[in-house]
């Protein structure tokens, strides 16, 4: 009977050790002098890029906690009245310690989960790096100072190269650590920096463990991810020497009008706007290379991304763009901008009789002289 009572006593005993904890506690101890009754907030990004808040407390003889159920881990920052700096913490369930000098929450040590811990690995690695980029933009402001220009691009050189071993740091960490937040997190701002391709990021993305694929972090890669794939095809389909995709869009009358409407033997695409200061001080330009070999067979179609139709329209009546215009009025959001690739303006494409593009982005002489190639 006791043999049966010790291994039942060893069975309750392993099943509640390969238990997940239901819940979170968050233990701060802040050294120094903090006043009681001071709030302290746990905060997260929202969608708009900016904090919001999650949760509030109050320091309690230098002590503060936070308790509650997390889903899935993510990252959140404390931030406590009165004091400069926050500190990054992932809030995952299990018991988590921060402990802080008042005068310094940026440089917090925070363990005591899987995800916490791993996240301190990752800072602790990636301090020598960032200590050697500090340096060396410091000895190239100083060489900047002194106009020693040798020095100064042997910095630049070497900031390249550290710039480059940064990021295969962090590409052998995501690699290494499929089961870390910080992987989601590096990931998606790869891909914000267009540091790796989409393919690339798909197959970090694909290695990451389930827990992870449940954050809202790796839901957004998963959205990044079809929308970076999307542009690359995008751009694939305008470079130089693809015929260019043909698109149909409102004119100022509000009738329809493509592309393989109004090629002539040479065809400029203008992605422009009433606001862009750089395109309306282009348009003279635009428009004298457009009366000179208009007559030879030069077309232009404009695709406007303005927000208003007014604006649009009254912009065209002013610079005397006697052109084919089109335009969704949708700002960056335009179909045709997005077919593109587009996501800066002025942005022009120059096509062939046959709709190929043949040159991209030519102002001021440049357009002229390559157009005058076309059709002599």
């Amino acid at each position: 009977m006791r043999k049966i009572l010790a291994s039942l006593c060893i069975l309750i005993g392993l099943a509640a050790c390969n238990q997940k904890p239901e819940g979170y506690t968050f233990q701060g101890n802040l050294t120094g002098e903090v006043a009681n009754g001071t709030n302290v907030y746990l905060r997260a990004v929202g969608e708009n890029g900016q904090p919001v808040d999650v949760d509030t407390t109050t320091v309690e003889n230098g002590k503060f906690v936070f308790t509650g159920q997390a889903e899935t881990p993510e990252m959140h920052y404390v931030f406590v009245d009165q004091l400069m700096g926050y500190t990054a913490v992932i809030i995952e369930n299990g018991e988590i310690q921060l402990t802080a000098q008042k005068d310094s929450l940026g440089m917090a040590q925070v363990k005591g989960t899987l995800q916490n811990d791993i996240f301190a690995d990752y800072v602790e690695k990636s301090k020598e790096l960032t200590q050697q980029a500090q340096s060396i933009q410091q000895d190239m402001q100083q060489a900047n100072i002194s106009r020693d220009t040798a020095t100064a691009i042997s910095l630049r050189d070497e900031m390249n190269e550290l710039q480059e071993s940064y990021k295969n740091f962090e590409l052998d960490y995501i690699k290494s650590h499929p089961e870390a937040l910080i992987s989601a997190l590096l990931i998606d701002r790869a891909l914000g920096t267009r540091t790796v391709t989409a393919e690339e990021a798909q197959e970090m993305y694909d290695a990451l463990s389930p827990e992870i694929k449940e954050t809202k972090t790796a839901k957004t890669i998963s959205e990044k991810l079809e929308a970076q794939k999307q542009a690359e095809a995008n751009e694939k389909n305008t470079s130089i020497g693809a015929k260019a995709p043909n698109f149909t869009a409102p004119d100022p009358e509000g009738k329809d009008l493509a592309l393989e409407d109004v090629l002539g033997k040479v065809t400029l695409v203008d992605f422009w706007a009433a606001w862009c200061k750089p395109c309306r001080a282009e348009n003279p330009n635009v428009l004298a290379v457009y009366n000179k070999y208009h007559d030879k067979g030069l077309n232009i179609l404009g695709v406007s991304l303005d927000r208003t139709a007014d604006a649009w329209k009254k912009a065209i009546e002013d610079d005397g763009l006697v052109w084919n215009h089109v335009s969704h009025v949708s700002y960056f959001n335009d179909p045709i901008a997005k077919l593109y690739n587009v996501n800066a303006i002025p942005a022009a494409f120059l096509l062939d009789e046959n709709g190929v593009i043949v040159a991209k982005n030519l102002r001021g002489p440049a357009l002229e002289e390559k157009v005058a190639e076309l059709l002599n």
